[in-house]
């Protein structure tokens, strides 16, 4: 990475807590009692989907007599090479390809600090999950459109819309699988990514595993990953361990499994000679990461984003992002996100850019 997250970013002591339960399937982490950790004094959860059932689960000119003769025998090979999209076509359209580098929307080959994000979180089809989910993805492509407007008049960067899709969904049922999350099929998410090509956005594809591991759902999704404008994003809340079930605790994901999905998309990356890839990692709690300061930050090919995913009141959601930046790498940025329902009350653009740190990730959900 050739600057550092620390450019626009400070360590600030605070923590807070914040408990929410909604009824039938769009229901929320419950509360936690505080860690033993001096510093957890509470944090708050966000809503999501633990019963879910969207989506399915889980390519030179010659003379007139020449032309003449020509037509009343047998086409030469060139000809018909020539007429087929012969070798030196080909050629050229490789040239082509090598003269244009694949480049971000919006330009360049790294994230940050060349432009902050602003998205709309959701799963299609799926209302109660968020933004994204209330409308066809045209639709959706504009209200981001919006946002970045609205966020432009503050920020001295470029804001790039973008969309924050969740791919898998915790589910309160084991399912086929058995696994507690229902991962929808690559030709549900595939529109979006392609819509979103067209229209400069950039997508972050968010995952849910429930018992399956972060690494074996990043793998269902390798073709849409394997694009440039498409990163990854790890939920860890709905991370579950054997015993554990969605609602009745909330989840954790170890930094070494975090490596294992981060050194399989930095491969990825390099391979396919992609532009920089966002990783971002969920959390409201320090529980949710453990062991934090072990996740590797060294991949030039990935941008890690910390997402704070904290709502309620501003003392609440202030404190949660103070706390989560407690001893956290430089070489990681942070995210921010807003809240329709649950946030008292939402933050303005104005508002979320008076935020210390500036996020350098914003989504609404």
């Amino acid at each position: 990475m050739k600057t550092t997250a620390a450019a626009a970013q400070k360590l600030s002591p605070g923590l807070t807590f914040s408990a929410l339960a909604l009824a039938l399937t769009l229901t929320a982490c419950g509360a936690e009692t505080a860690d033993d950790d001096a510093a957890d004094a509470g944090e708050s959860a966000r809503p999501s989907v633990a019963d879910a059932s969207a989506g399915t689960t889980a390519e030179d000119s010659a003379s007139p007599e020449q032309e003449a003769e020509e037509s009343q025998g047998e086409p030469d090979d060139d000809a018909a090479q020539e007429s087929e999209g012969g070798p030196d076509e080909e050629q050229d359209q490789e040239q082509e390809a090598e003269a244009e580098p694949t480049e971000l929307p919006g330009g360049g080959d790294t994230l940050f600090p060349d432009r902050r994000f602003v998205a709309a979180y959701g799963s299609p089809g799926i209302p109660g999950l968020g933004v994204l989910g209330e409308a066809e993805a045209e639709d959706t492509a504009e209200r981001v459109k919006f946002y970045a407007e609205q966020y432009q008049k503050h920020s001295e960067e470029p804001v790039q819309p973008a969309f924050e899709i969740i791919t898998s969904v915790a589910t309160g049922e084991p399912g086929a699988d058995g696994d507690y999350s229902n991962a929808l099929d690559p030709e549900v998410i595939e529109p979006w990514v392609e819509l979103a090509a067209e229209e400069d956005i950039y997508v972050v594809l968010d995952l849910q595993p429930g018992l399956s591991t972060f690494l074996d759902q990043a793998k269902l999704y390798e073709e849409l990953l394997a694009q440039p404008h498409v990163g990854l994003a790890l939920d860890s809340e709905w991370r579950l361990r054997e015993g554990q079930r969605h609602m009745q605790q909330i989840g954790s994901v170890t930094a070494e499994e975090i490596n294992e999905v981060s050194d399989w998309l930095a491969q990825l990356t390099a391979d396919e000679e992609l532009p920089q890839k966002m990783l971002m990692l969920h959390q409201f709690k320090h529980t949710m990461i453990q062991n934090r300061e072990a996740v590797d930050t060294s991949h030039e090919e990935l941008a890690i984003v910390l997402h704070a995913d904290g709502h309620g009141t501003p003392d609440l959601k202030l404190g949660t992002y103070d706390t989560l930046q407690d001893g956290l790498s430089e070489d990681i940025w942070l995210g921010w996100k807003n809240f329709y329902d649950e946030d008292s009350p939402t933050f303005t653009s104005e508002q979320t850019y008076d935020v210390d740190p500036k996020p350098w990730f914003v989504s609404y959900q």
